[in-house]
């Protein structure tokens, strides 16, 4: 069903029929819209390359009529990446040696102005240019040489995108500049990380307001908005009112997946057909399930696996059991869980000895053994987003939930020093146990119960090493 799960993986030719439009999410190229947010794995990466690589908001607008976006017109909107941008921006090296000569806002203001002036380079007009040459032959990975180069230039650069910007309002026009994966800026180094996100939104915080054509969109994870974002002062606190949020019900989330099958193949489209699933047809995204509730997907998941999770009710019904055995401790299910469920469930199925009877595809068995693969992935790809969760899984090995809070405190109060005190191994977001236990909580590592207890969802449970008493068969 495509590429593990994961949007950059996915060829140009066959991302269209693997995208699924959410009318919500296309708010996000709102012309007012700066922030863009979701949690880890929800489609922000999807939405960036979908509209700035490959040009489909046109598509993505007959599919959300009702919002304010951009004309269709390709040639009225140019979507430019200002991050990620490879060596045109410092590595993370480079970037943690200049925060620590130059730790204050104002230089960080200055250094993300500076690297929109470079990713702007070619709509600037030749007076721009000429002002502003000494900077553009600096190279990218230099952050030093960029922002000497800048500020010689005193009110060149400034002056450039005012008059860049006057000319697309009066051609009617407009540039979006993107930035997106700024979880990888500063690398392992969280602090770095934090400044530098908190100079870039505090730069368009202050800068939307005088352009009116070159507007900005940034995909920022859940978490980081929250820890990082929230102390941007009055000026962010309104950009912020009018954010766009990433996130899916579970209609969207079934719907998206009928999808990708539908689209695979001739014959998976007709077997999701014999489903009693309408489509309707895109020139440019090819077949669109019509579901309006998320109970419309019912008969599709029943023909690929039957009604249970096994003998009867008392082991799940399996539209609900697919959903609920991805969610994070917040109650969030996401798209890349899902498709890599289906993925690798098919890959058990495909060598096991219980086959599943016509029509269907999967059983419980190599739904149960996915999970736990599913788990172990997400926890993998994980570490590059939370390098901390290698420590926090050799901490935790081994252990079976749920915990009293006391008792998880104690556990990671065991090892605390030992573990992060190991030069290989990321620190964590936290000085003490306590405070660690309650950011796991919010960033959904950890769920609360109704009884007080500490409990791990699957999601995250395998990849941790730890164990839970019951569920599917496996065997």
């Amino acid at each position: 069903m495509g590429s593990k799960g994961r949007a950059e993986c996915e060829s140009r030719d066959s991302f269209p029929r693997t995208f699924y439009p959410v009318a919500e999410h296309a708010r996000a190229f709102d012309p007012d819209v700066v922030l863009v947010i979701g949690p880890r794995g929800a489609g922000k990466s999807e939405l960036f390359r979908a509209v700035i690589e490959l040009q489909l908001l046109p598509a993505i607008s007959r599919h959300a009529k009702s919002l304010r976006l951009p004309s269709g017109d390709p040639s009225r909107t140019v979507w430019v990446a200002a991050y990620p941008v490879g060596a045109n921006f410092p590595d993370a090296l480079g970037l943690v040696r200049f925060l620590k000569e130059h730790n204050t806002p104002d230089s960080l203001t200055e250094l993300w102005f500076t690297y929109l002036v470079r990713a702007l380079w070619e709509h600037i007009d030749l007076q721009g240019k000429t002002a502003l040459d000494a900077l553009n032959r600096c190279q990218g990975g230099d952050a030093f040489a960029n922002l000497e180069a800048f500020r010689i230039a005193k009110d060149a650069p400034l002056l450039a995108l005012d008059r860049l910007d006057a000319v697309l309002e009066k051609d009617d026009r407009r540039i979006f500049v993107g930035y997106d994966e700024l979880d990888t800026l500063g690398g392992a180094d969280w602090e770095t990380m934090n400044q530098s996100i908190r100079g870039l939104v505090g730069f368009w915080a202050a800068y939307t307001r005088r352009w009116k054509r070159i507007r900005a969109k940034i995909f920022l994870r859940t978490d980081l908005y929250q820890r990082v974002g929230t102390s941007g002062g009055a000026d962010l606190a309104k950009l912020a009112a009018n954010r766009a949020e990433i996130t899916w019900n579970d209609r969207n989330l079934y719907a998206m997946l009928v999808k990708r099958a539908a689209n695979y193949s001739p014959e998976l489209l007709d077997y999701c057909e014999n489903a009693t699933i309408e489509f309707t047809q895109d020139s440019d995204l090819g077949n669109i399930p019509i579901i309006t509730q998320a109970r419309g997907a019912k008969s599709f998941v029943e023909r690929i696996v039957g009604q249970y999770m096994g003998a009867g009710v008392k082991k799940g019904l399996t539209y609900r059991w697919l959903l609920e055995h991805i969610r994070d401790g917040r109650g969030h299910a996401l798209p890349r869980p899902l498709v890599r469920l289906i993925e690798s469930a098919s890959d058990f199925q495909i060598n096991s000895a219980k086959h599943a009877r016509w029509p269907k595809l999967l059983n419980p068995i190599s739904l149960r053994r996915a999970l736990d693969k599913v788990s172990e992935e997400h926890v993998q790809q994980s570490l590059s987003e939370w390098p901390w969760l290698a420590g926090l899984a050799k901490l935790l090995r081994g252990e079976q939930v749920p915990w009293a809070p006391n008792d998880i405190e104690r556990v990671l109060d065991r090892g605390w020093s030992r573990i992060w005190g190991a030069k290989d191994i990321a620190s964590p977001p936290a000085d003490k146990p306590r405070n660690f236990v309650d950011y796991l909580v919010e960033v959904g590592i950890f769920r609360a119960r109704s009884d007080g207890r500490l409990d791990v969802p699957d999601l995250f449970l395998a990849g941790l090493g730890l164990k839970r008493k019951g569920g599917v068969r496996r065997r």
